[in-house]
């Protein structure tokens, strides 16, 4: 076990942290790294007064239970362990199993399933799944764990550190790690930008034993010499291939040198391209890698039935009021735009009849939150939305999902209409398609037939005048949006440059049902461009429907 006091400790002057990069800030290989966790590794099963309620998997074996729910793992020479298909298997302390009793979970998801053994044994992990799949307390729970066992003295720094792209999935995630903590008495603080810096750094000074931050308010406080990161021994990557889209890695570099070499680090992921696969290679020492579901192709939930419906730019305000009108009053929809303008003009124009609110990057904190809050009680059901909630926005009662604009690729519309079927529910998601978007037609029938959606025979008209089709440039939000208080990829021009340069990968198929991995190789190119939309007037003064109807091409 790591002694405290070998870590780094607050200088005399003005409580300032002397903040000194790792000389070797690749993982550890370290034997005797799994003791850490040698108080809760998989220990005997701990019996519980009041048992949280199990799904039924019978008398399932570990590779019906991987087939079941297309668990894949790659681990070249070892053997992975056993998936916890139950709760009361974990060996998870009382207090944590009641408090996953009173949530109402019956079993834990598979990602959670498969993760957690291999995260109490110490291993690296690459965990892909989508959205919406429990991820969260799939970190989450073994990182109580190590805290306890390492009783680290949280005013010297946290125990357990979480990266996170956006404000609302740092908010979030650490609303699970206080509402699954308390019990277990395990602190915890979110450093987000876009709020003042007061609060967090008091609470820093209080302690947090769990630091969930964006990387760049992160990197502000560690430049201020307010946080020190040296006895971080559990790190995790949320969303990784998100912060690469966002162009977070040079801040990721710099946070992780000045993590202990000796470390655990788990990165979470939805999608697996070779950005995420080259930055893993370089962070993590020898990982399991958990995929659930197919890694290769980008796929939909297919508990959402999806609608897209080709149409034109003065035909949306329309079919938008019908489907509004089709929805039982209270249900929740979320309304995707392409612009902050058209996003505010829409809100406005549905609050008068539905009850809608916006949210973007020009938002200010405060307003984010006090808008989220209004839309996961019911009190404002609509949401009218930039990317900005394409992930992060964690709602389990959202129904429909309304593409009114079509984002900048596939990916994005994956994610967005991700933000309903979450938990095991249904869901529904409309997505107006225009001769503006044809370029994507190809690879939206991919995703349609892949989730066994019908496609209209307009839409399969479109594929073979789609131009250059693929997935276009990997983006996020538009270049003006902004994500967790750092600017670095907002500012740029939409087709200037990024921080994505060309480079050779490794990426191949193998014997755990094709999935690349960094543990094979080949050669990945890729390129792209965008083009900036001309600009154009407002549609101020506008009817309710011509507000609607606005072109694509006038919202810049």
């Amino acid at each position: 076990m790591t002694c405290c006091s070998c870590f780094q400790r607050h200088t005399e002057s003005g409580n300032r942290v002397q903040n000194a990069p790792f000389a070797d800030h690749k993982a550890r290989n370290d034997p005797s790294f799994e003791q850490r966790f040698s108080a809760g590794a998989n220990p005997a099963p701990v019996p519980s007064t009041n048992p949280a309620p199990q799904a039924d998997n019978g008398n399932m074996s570990v590779d019906a239970y991987r087939k079941k729910h297309e668990i894949t793992i790659i681990c070249p020479g070892r053997e992975a362990p056993s998936p916890f298909m139950s709760f009361q298997s974990t060996g998870f302390p009382s207090e944590i199993l009641r408090e996953v009793q009173q949530a109402g979970f019956k079993a834990p998801s598979p990602i959670q399933a498969q993760s957690w053994p291999i995260a109490l044994k110490g291993s690296d992990i690459v965990a892909v799944a989508k959205t919406g799949s429990g991820k969260t307390l799939g970190y989450l729970l073994p990182g109580f764990i190590l805290v306890k066992n390492l009783r680290h003295n949280s005013r010297d720094g946290p125990t357990v550190l979480v990266l996170s792209p956006t404000r609302e999935l740092a908010t979030q995630i650490q609303d699970e790690a206080i509402k699954f903590g308390r019990s277990s008495r395990i602190s915890s603080t979110c450093l987000y930008g876009g709020a003042p810096k007061g609060p967090q750094l008091r609470d820093l000074e209080r302690g947090a034993d769990i630091v969930v931050a964006t990387p760049g308010r992160l990197n502000d406080i560690l430049e201020m010499g307010k946080v020190s990161l040296r006895q971080v021994a559990y790190l995790v990557l949320d969303e990784a291939d998100r912060m690469l889209d966002m162009g977070f890695e040079p801040q990721i570099r710099k946070i992780v040198k000045q993590v202990q070499p000796k470390r655990q680090t788990l990165m979470f992921t939805a999608t697996w391209p070779r950005e995420v696969r080259k930055i893993a290679s370089d962070l993590l020492t020898n990982p399991v890698q958990v995929n659930i579901g197919n890694t290769d192709e980008l796929v939909a939930n297919k508990s959402i039935t999806q609608h897209v419906e080709v149409t034109t730019s003065f035909e949306k305000g329309r079919r938008l009021d019908q489907i509004l009108r089709q929805q039982e009053p209270g249900s929740k929809v979320i309304i995707f735009c392409s612009t902050k303008r058209m996003c505010d003009q829409l809100s406005r124009n549905l609050s008068r009849q539905y009850g809608a609110s916006a949210i973007h990057g020009d938002k200010s904190q405060a307003e984010r939150d006090s808008v989220l809050s209004e839309f996961r009680t019911g009190r404002c059901p609509i949401l009218v939305a930039t990317d900005v909630a394409a992930r992060g926005l964690d709602v389990k009662d959202i129904r429909v999902v309304v593409n009114y604009d079509f984002p900048t690729g596939v990916e994005d519309y994956v994610h967005r209409i991700g933000r309903t079927g979450r938990a095991g529910a249904t869901g529904i998601a409309y997505t107006f398609f225009c001769d503006q978007d044809s370029k994507y037609a190809s690879d939206l029938v991919k995703i349609l037939e892949g989730a066994n959606q019908n496609v209209s025979p307009e839409l399969r008209a479109m594929v073979g005048r789609g131009g250059y089709g693929g997935r276009g440039p990997r983006r996020w939000a538009s270049s003006n949006d902004s994500y967790g208080g750092q600017g670095a990829y907002g500012s740029q021009t939409r087709d200037g440059p990024s921080f994505q340069s060309s480079y050779n990968n490794s990426s191949s198929g193998n014997q755990y049902g094709g999935a690349p991995s960094f543990h094979s190789s080949s050669n990945n190119q890729t390129s792209g461009a965008a083009s900036l939309p001309a600009s154009g007037g407002s549609g101020e003064g506008l009817s309710f429907h011509d507000r609607y109807c606005i072109p694509k091409m006038c919202l810049y």
